[in-house]
């Protein structure tokens, strides 16, 4: 054994119990000394006074000597014999210990590695991250000094300081090694495809909830907030920016990232822990990512320390795991967890309910292992255990629990590739520029596709297609076609692996067989024999190769299939654990990608410190155990290919196997779905076309994979029946009598629709379902039938308010509206709060037969500019025209803020200041600002105020506005003398509700003297304010001059019986109205009673 020793002054200190070996800093002669009798650190503080510290085993009392050892000393040599162990300390001292017998010693010596203390370092700033998005190396990250993050960086540097103490050290260690294992283990995205070369950078949004009293039960969509494309672009972030805290808040500790299937959130978080790895976020030492999938585990044996180090999929393995560990306990603000793939998590509230017994002890005793993974991960998401850490959970819209949204400090949802995002990506998977722009034009042939490619996983699968488009007559043309083919690529890329092992196994035998014949010469006979034999192999191997890919894989399709609907039917990506699955058909799944296997690293019955195969990724494979309950070491040069393909079978067999990709595992449950004689009619009626309305109807969305399944059970249908029952295990008549039935059934079912009770969600859905029937390849009639039935009974007004809309969305709502403008048909569209892009607006406003059309305001605008730009005037000009925006209830500030922009285009006349068509074409203003007749303001108590002074600034530009609705906004009596100021310019004004709004007698009485110069007020409202008796007194002043006036409500304020009489007798100068409400408990019940006997028209209520 050998220990290194940088350049460095070493002295050993010698008690009359051992010998203590202290490593100093060396000094230079020329700056420090000026001979060779210099005194050592020991000598100088006795000369200046001071007694050196005295080791752990030595009293004060006792003499030291001293012996120097020069820096030419590059390491001591150890004998490797039972008389020298490595041994630890025990509670005495945290340094190791190395015992070794010494000549001419009556007792064994000590020798204590003590480290000297490390020199002042000085505050470096953080590089910024690349602006391509590539991973700096190593030596670029920074990260605060003194962190163990920063020690951990500077492994690679010479070692001019002098090391940490070993159980700093042995942390720092374990951190250098986890940037190394992520480096490795995170640049992987696809087969083929690497983070450094093929990731693009996407749009993060900032998103909120709705701050209402809704039931907690509700799914995570329906309380997200829609915003616009253009508010999207504006509150965008980068990855550098997740864990930052808005403009002067804490930084976030609790992130929840948001996303669809597909679009790349386990991407993303492969991303920042290559930034973690290369020093991009300084702010931890240690990353941990744990898999939702590890739930699978039923076992009582783990603990804290065994779920970050071990089942962690991040984390390398640690030879010290208890002095990291205590490390983690001790630093909890450094410490980032990433729950991934939290989809897939089957009880959402479990986790998430207060166990008050098992949290109780978790929080007692957090490393005895008794608790399962699904105890531990509640208590970390719970922040019962290691409360000061950050946490990033990954999820998807729909189907995630709301306990997430109050829990969570920040809600970052992706948003998809813009088309300059998928320009590169194109650029990145292709890299021959001819294969480049083959690809582009064939993707702008086809709309559908090149549709479907803002969600990043679907544009993996297009390009995979158009790479293979040579062999192709034409591409797919809808989203069950593009699957269909990806299935088929991989099942054609299996076989030749099949193929190539054939021939790779007939190569061996013919090696075999040749190798005696060149010691034995032969005659030409036997030759010839030889030749027959080895044609004979060859062509059994290719035969029952081919025998394969005939009833085998008709069979083995058919139990893909039946195992895809399993997994959608339960909610779940995995396969069942308690079902066994044959070997053939783990091995395809794994082979074409559709499998993903997660082996869990942390086995209670591996040892730690034999993990030296852990970095390889079976380092849980490591050891055999024997009956005799001894480990041995699996030799080397036994390892066979049999034995090899054993270990495989056994790695695959305790693996978690789970769906690898949701669009397939959804496509393969359709084909089960569809041509399965098993599934009877009422259930796939039921599971395919989810239409029911009412009480029998479904309560809740179902999960994305059950809707993408539906979808493809429909285009399945309507293929070629040919080749719909090519390749299916039970491709006979019966099967053909099938297909024909459910097709039939789904006609009859689409037909007997009632299209005016569909919820919009389901007229979007009916839309994609018609779409993959009629534009699948061999449709015939039947698909043509369903689309013209869909565009004959459209609604007149599609809305589609509060469902997201995606590119491939707006597609087949598009060809809906298009095949309805064959019919004769006119459609007027509601895309308010569905988040659509301006290319998709575009693409649906230019239609001929859209008679109006209401969306975002903001993004109104900027596809007026837009179109302004690009010199396209008679589309601008009937984009203007068809605008709708009455009436309008603005929900969150920048609806104010849009609205008043479109006013400020109405009063001015123009769309910029630099703008010359669009004079012409508002030369008489925005139609849509002159219809506004109707104003609510909707907002929250705590963002309404920020809305108002726009709201101030605007409303002088409505002239023709009718009904002011500002209940709740807290408007205060400075609001209502702003109000008073802008009241003058609405002369049209009908209806103003200015309820429970704090207003006093301030308020009122700068209102008062407006109120009576509005011609066509009928009906005000000052409900549940704060107004007393001077206030009633003002507004029974004005009340004879309101000719206009019907009602008025000043129920639940201060008045008194004072006041209450002043307006009942106002009121009998007032014949035109016809009711007041003024009751509340100030005026006393005889007062108020006697008032209402006096005139009728006093209410209660």
């Amino acid at each position: 054994m050998s220990v290194s020793i940088y350049p460095a002054e070493l002295s050993l200190i010698k008690t009359p119990d051992s010998w203590q070996l202290q490593e100093m800093l060396l000094i230079p002669k020329s700056e420090n000394c000026t001979d060779e009798g210099t005194p050592s650190r020991a000598k100088r503080q006795r000369r200046a006074g001071n007694q050196p510290e005295q080791p752990f085993c030595q009293a004060k009392s006792r003499e030291t000597q001293s012996a120097v050892l020069r820096a030419s000393i590059q390491f001591i040599a150890f004998p490797d014999t039972p008389g020298c162990q490595f041994v630890q300390t025990l509670r005495l001292s945290p340094h190791p210990v190395i015992r070794l017998p010494l000549p001419n010693t009556a007792t064994t010596p000590t020798y204590i590695l003590v480290p000297a203390p490390s020199p002042p370092c000085e505050r470096q700033l953080p590089p910024l991250s690349p602006v391509d998005g590539a991973v700096a190396p190593v030596l670029m990250g920074s990260s605060p000094p003194g962190s163990l993050s920063d020690t951990a960086s500077k492994a690679l540097s010479p070692p001019s300081a002098p090391p940490l103490s070993p159980s700093m050290e042995s942390v720092k260690d374990y951190i250098h090694q986890a940037k190394a294992h992520m480096t490795q283990t995170c640049q992987e995205m696809e087969e083929g495809l690497s983070l450094s070369s093929h990731y693009v950078d996407m749009q993060l949004v900032q998103r909120r909830i709705l701050c209402s009293g809704r039931n907690n039960n509700k799914c995570l969509d329906k309380e997200l907030v829609f915003m616009g494309d253009t508010e999207r672009q504006k509150i965008s972030l980068g990855r550098s920016q997740i864990f930052d805290g808005s403009a002067g808040a804490k930084p976030s500790r609790s992130v929840l990232l948001l996303g669809n299937a597909g679009l790349g959130k386990t991407t993303l978080i492969r991303k920042l822990c290559l930034d973690w790895a290369s020093g991009f976020l300084p702010q931890f030492d240690f990353v941990f990512v744990l898999d939702s999938k590890a739930l699978t585990l039923t076992e009582s044996t783990y603990n804290l320390q065994t779920i970050l180090l071990q089942l962690s999929s991040s984390a390398p393995s640690c030879l010290d795991p208890e002095t990291v560990f205590n490390q983690v306990l001790a630093s909890p603000k450094q410490v980032l967890i990433i729950f991934d793939g939290f989809e897939e998590l089957r009880d959402y509230d479990v986790l998430f309910q207060t166990q008050e017994k098992d949290l109780t002890l978790l929080q007692r005793d957090s490393k005895k292992p008794t608790y399962t993974v699904k105890q531990l991960y509640s208590a970390i998401l719970q922040k019962l255990l290691l409360p000061g850490c950050s946490l990033l959970i990954s999820a998807r819209p729909r189907g995630s629990p709301c306990q997430l949204l109050r829990r969570a400090d920040s809600l970052l949802e992706l948003c998809g590739f813009t088309s300059t995002d998928i320009d590169t990506y194109l650029s990145q998977y292709f890299t021959e520029p001819e294969l480049r722009a083959s690809a582009m034009e064939s993707l702008k042939n086809s709309s559908y596709l090149l549709s479907l490619c803002w969600n990043p996983g679907l544009c993996r699968l297009v390009c995979l297609v158009v790479e293979h488009a040579k062999h192709l007559e034409v591409l797919p043309r809808t989203l069950t076609g593009l699957c269909r083919q990806v299935l088929r690529l991989k099942m054609e890329r299996e076989r030749r692996s099949v193929h190539t092992c054939a021939d790779a196994q007939t190569h061996v035998v013919t090696a075999s067989q040749e190798e005696p014949q060149r010691q034995i010469p032969v005659s030409t006979r036997k030759q010839r024999c030889r030749k027959k034999t080895q044609t004979n192999i060859r062509m059994h191997m290719r035969t029952r190769s081919h025998n394969q890919t005939g009833c085998e894989r008709r069979e083995l399709m058919s139990q893909l299939s039946s195992l895809a609907w399993e997994g959608v039917k339960s909610n779940s990506p995995l396969l069942p654990t308690g079902q066994t699955i044959p070997t053939r058909l783990r091995e395809v799944g794994i082979r074409t990608g559709l499998f993903h296997c997660h082996l869990p690293r942390g086995r209670q019955d591996v040892p730690t410190g034999d993990r030296e195969e852990g970095e390889k990724g079976i380092q849980d494979r490591g050891e055999v155990k024997r009956k005799g309950g001894e480990s041995k070491e699996r030799p080397e040069r036994k390892r066979s290919r049999e034995k090899t393909e054993g270990e495989d079978e056994d790695v695959t067999n305790d693996c978690i196997l789970s769906w690898a990709n949701p669009f397939m595992q959804s496509f393969l449950a359709s084909v089960h779905l569809s041509l399965s004689r098993t599934a009877s009619d009422r259930t796939f009626l039921f599971q395919a076309l989810p239409f029911q309305s009412g009480p029998r109807g479904r309560r809740r969305p179902h999960r994305e994979e059950l809707e993408l399944t539906q979808r493809f059970a429909i285009g399945l249908l309507f293929l070629n029946r040919a080749e719909l029952l090519r390749g299916h295990a039970d491709a006979d008549s019966a099967s053909r009598d099938t297909v024909v039935a459910k097709q039939a059934l789904v006609t009859k079912q689409v037909e007997g629709l009632c299209y005016g009770d569909l919820s919009p969600a389901q007229l979007l859905e009916l839309c994609h379902y018609v779409y993959e029937a009629s534009a699948a390849r061999g449709h015939g009639r039947a698909g043509a039938h369903l689309a013209g039935h869909l565009a004959r009974n459209l609604p007149e007004v599609l809305t589609f308010r509060g469902v997201p809309l995606g590119p491939s969305d707006v597609f087949v709502v598009r060809k809906a509206v298009e095949q309805g403008g064959t019919e004769g048909r006119r459609f007027c569209l509601v895309l308010e709060d569905t988040g659509i892009r301006v290319a998709g607006l575009r693409a649906l406003v230019e239609l001929s037969n859209i008679n109006t059309y209401r969306a975002c305001i903001g993004d109104v605008i900027a596809l007026w500019e837009g179109l302004e730009q690009n010199e396209e005037e008679e589309l601008l000009k009937g984009a203007v025209s068809k605008f709708k925006i009455n009436p309008l209830k603005a929900t969150q500030v920048c609806h104010i803020e849009h609205l008043a922009k479109l006013v400020n285009i109405h009063t001015h006349r123009r769309l910029s200041n630099s703008s010359s068509q669009s004079d012409s074409i508002l030369a008489e203003g925005v139609p849509a600002v002159k219809e506004l007749h109707k104003l609510e303001l909707g907002l929250d108590p705590e963002n309404g105020p920020l809305a108002l002074p726009k709201l101030w600034e605007l409303l002088p530009g409505l002239h023709d506005l009718q009904h002011l609705d500002l209940e709740k906004s807290k408007i205060g009596d400075r609001g209502a003398e702003q109000l008073a100021q802008v009241l003058v310019s609405l002369p049209s004004l009908e209806i103003l509700n200015l309820s429970q709004n704090c207003i006093g007698e301030q308020g009122v009485e700068r209102l008062a003297p407006v109120l009576k110069t509005l011609p066509s007020l009928h009906c005000l409202s000052l409900y549940s304010n704060m107004i007393c008796d001077g206030g009633a007194e003002s507004l029974a002043a004005v009340l004879p001059h309101m000719a206009s006036l019907t009602d008025m409500d000043v129920k639940y304020n201060k008045l008194t019986d004072v006041g209450a009489q002043s307006l009942g007798a106002s009121l009998r100068n007032c014949p035109q109205i016809k009711s007041l409400r003024m009751w509340n408990q100030c005026i006393p019940y005889g007062v108020f009673e006697r008032l209402q006997q006096q005139d009728h028209r006093i209410l209660w209520h």
